[in-house]
This record gives C-alpha cells, sequence and structure tokens, in this order.
C-alpha cells in the first residue's frame, strides 16, 4: 500500500470534526472524559497542523482555557454558592442586603463545590480547545472558498474575524524575534508594554491589509439577486436555524418529547439547506484550484460524528457515568462508550495524509559544495604583456 502524498485536508472536513468534539464535550462533566478530549484534540493539532502562522494559535487557546478554569474557581471562592462538607478553605462571610438574596460574599469554602466549579470551567476550556484545534487546523481563507453562494458576504467577514487570532500569534512571534535581535531581554509583566503595542498596531495594519485585498477581488459585493428571492431565502434560514437549535436541545435534553430532538434537526437542516441554494443561484463566482473532498475528509467527518454519537448515546443511556459525583464526593466512572467515541476521534493525526511541509530555505543539496569548489579554484594568470622592439 502506497504512502499518500502529503496535502492538506479540506478545511471544513477539520471543522465538522472539531464540532463533533465539541458537542461530545458538552454532554458532560466527568474530569477523565474532559482531559481525554483534551489529549485528543492536542494529538491531532500536533500531528496536522501546518507550518502557517494559524497553526501555532492553538498554544493561545489552551492559555485562555487554563485562564477560564481560574477565573471560574476565583468567583466560585468570592461570590459562589458554597456546598458541601469538606471545608478546606474557612473564610468570613459579608452580610448582603435582601435585594442580594441568592448571592453568597464569601464563606467557608468546601471541596465538593470547588470542584463542581473546576470541572465546569473545564468543560467550557475543552471546548474552546475543540474550536482553536480547528482554526489551528483549518486555512481560514481557504474555508471561505468552500463556503454557499448565499453565505458569501456574512463569510467575508468571518474569515477576517476568524484569522485575528492567528495573526496575532504571528504578530507576537515577530516582535519577540526583533526585541531578542536589538538585544533587549526583558521578560514577565516587564516585557507586556513593549510588545503590546507593537503587536496590536502590526495586528491591525495586517487586517486591514487583508479587508482591502478581499475588497478588491470582490469579496462582500451583493449580487443581484431580486428582493422576493431575498426575502424567502432569508425565511427558509431563518426558520431552518431555529429549528436546528430546537433540535439540539433536544437532543442534549433528555427530557424533551422525541419531536424536539433527531427529527426537528433534520427539517432545520433541510430548511437551511433550501434557503442557501435559492440564495446562492443569483450569486457566480470562480474558485481557482478547488480543495478535493474525498477519503480523508469522510474518515475526518466520520471520526467527530462518532465522538458525537458516543457522548449523546451515553447522555441518554447512563447520564451519571458523564457527571462529577460530588453528593457524596467520589472517583467519577470511566463511560467505555464515550471513551471509544473520543479515541476513534483521534483517528485522523495517524489515518490522513500529512501536510505539505514548508518551503526550505536552505540552498539545494550540492548548491554549497559548487560554490566553495569554484572559490577554491585557482584563477588563471593574467597573460604577461608583449614587449615590443623599436626597429634599428
Amino acid at each position: 500500500m502506497s504512502r499518500a502524498l502529503p496535502r492538506s485536508v479540506h478545511p471544513a472536513a477539520w471543522w465538522a470534526w472539531a464540532l463533533g468534539l465539541a458537542v461530545a464535550v458538552s454532554t458532560t462533566t466527568n474530569p477523565l472524559v474532559l482531559l481525554l478530549a483534551l489529549a485528543v484534540a492536542a494529538l491531532v493539532v500536533a500531528a496536522r497542523r501546518g507550518s502557517s502562522p494559524w497553526a501555532r494559535a492553538f498554544r493561545l487557546y489552551l492559555w485562555l482555557g487554563l485562564a477560564i478554569v481560574v477565573l471560574r474557581v476565583v468567583l466560585h471562592v468570592v461570590v459562589g454558592l458554597k456546598v458541601g462538607t469538606v471545608r478546606v478553605l474557612p473564610l468570613p462571610e459579608a452580610t448582603l442586603p435582601s435585594w442580594a438574596a441568592g448571592i453568597q460574599l464569601g464563606g467557608d469554602v468546601y471541596l465538593e463545590g470547588l470542584l463542581g466549579a473546576a470541572t465546569l470551567g473545564l468543560r467550557l476550556a475543552v471546548i474552546i480547545a475543540c474550536i482553536g484545534a480547528a482554526n489551528a487546523l483549518a486555512n481560514p481563507k481557504r474555508l471561505l472558498r468552500t463556503l454557499p453562494g448565499a453565505l458569501h458576504e456574512v463569510g467575508a467577514a468571518v474569515v477576517v474575524s476568524v484569522s485575528v487570532a492567528p495573526q496575532l500569534a504571528e504578530s507576537v512571534v515577530r516582535v519577540r524575534r526583533a526585541r531578542r535581535l536589538r538585544g533587549d531581554d526583558r521578560r514577565g509583566i516587564r516585557a507586556v508594554p513593549a510588545v503590546a503595542l507593537p503587536v496590536l498596531e502590526d495586528t491591525l495594519e495586517r487586517s486591514l491589509v487583508l479587508a482591502a485585498a478581499m475588497d478588491s477581488r470582490g469579496y462582500g459585493r451583493s449580487g443581484t439577486a431580486p428582493a422576493t428571492t431575498r426575502l424567502v431565502s432569508g425565511l427558509l434560514t431563518l426558520g431552518g436555524l431555529l429549528a436546528c437549535a430546537v433540535g439540539l436541545y433536544g437532543i442534549l435534553d433528555a427530557t424533551t418529547p422525541a419531536l424536539m430532538g433527531t427529527p426537528a434537526l433534520v427539517a432545520g437542516l433541510a430548511l437551511c439547506g433550501g434557503g442557501l441554494w435559492l440564495g446562492g443561484r443569483h450569486v457566480t463566482r470562480t474558485t481557482y484550484r478547488p480543495d478535493p473532498w474525498r477519503g480523508p475528509e469522510w474518515l475526518t467527518l466520520a471520526c467527530g460524528a462518532a465522538a458525537a454519537a458516543a457522548g449523546t448515546v451515553v447522555l441518554r443511556t447512563d447520564p451519571d457515568a458523564l457527571s462529577m459525583p460530588l453528593s457524596p464526593l467520589a472517583v467519577p466512572d470511566l463511560p467505555l462508550l464515550a471513551v471509544a467515541g473520543l479515541l476513534v476521534a483521534a483517528l485522523p493525526a495517524f489515518l490522513t495524509p500529512e501536510p505539505p511541509a514548508a518551503p526550505s530555505r536552505r540552498p539545494a543539496r550540492g548548491a554549497g559544495t559548487a560554490r566553495a569548489a569554484r572559490e577554491a579554484r585557482p584563477s588563471a594568470p593574467a597573460p604577461t604583456p608583449r614587449k615590443e622592439t623599436a626597429g634599428v
């Protein structure tokens, strides 16, 4: 079996995989499952990210997730509702007026409430890491080419906004490299003023250049569709989005009626598809070198869907296995079906083609040797001028 040639996987496939992983994460507060999902996202990013600037933005999402967990714990300690029996931090409690009923300022901190706040923050952090993985794996500019024609105008604004984080990461790297070349070795908090302003200026300048380039190529310009067609397509798309929201809520909530689940989601997708098709009929555009959708893309999509389906099934059949047991406090279970779905989601790290390597700036093999040989070769001696003898 021949090895697949390096190529970039379709950006829509990476986003579908990341959304499936995020759906699986949203069904649980089990820290074991959440940490496994985070490890899966980090593994796929480490194995299949390219050499583009946005590929280095995943670390920023991890730091953002860590800040969210810390902030969630701090808010619980300061103003959270203190529940539990194992006291870990005795604090004084402030007396609040009657209109602030339900808010507890200070008070003893218990282990159960602290773990509950940490797991809720960890779930949000892992969801953000899943979105960061999609942003690191998928090229946002290539993703714009795959959007339907009806979303062409919105897609331009979305691509500019999504590319802010990758451009910010690239600007930080460039500014830090320039500071090291100038001999500025300040680090930590002291280096923030010297880095923040050049980074913001560079990011804003690059965003304006991108917006101008996209505008010069016709992005964001309205088509020639009649007003009636725009109205009908907008109503179909809006109704489809509402039906999809209801369907997703019905799938994630096991107490809702059956009609609010999969049937509402399918109907919403059909309405959205009809609205997008109708709105895109009057948008004319061309695509240079379109991205192929082949076996690796279907595999990536199926792996993300498998993780989401496994988490949903466990939520329906055994919801206690996906939660952190706090009353009484115990070690969380490890649901095998959810774990299997997450392990399937890690397969794109091994079964998809590797991204193309960055072009090397080194000279070709043998070029340096040939150049050295030419420089070491002795040059021919200059011809001796002939002496002319004057006639007698």
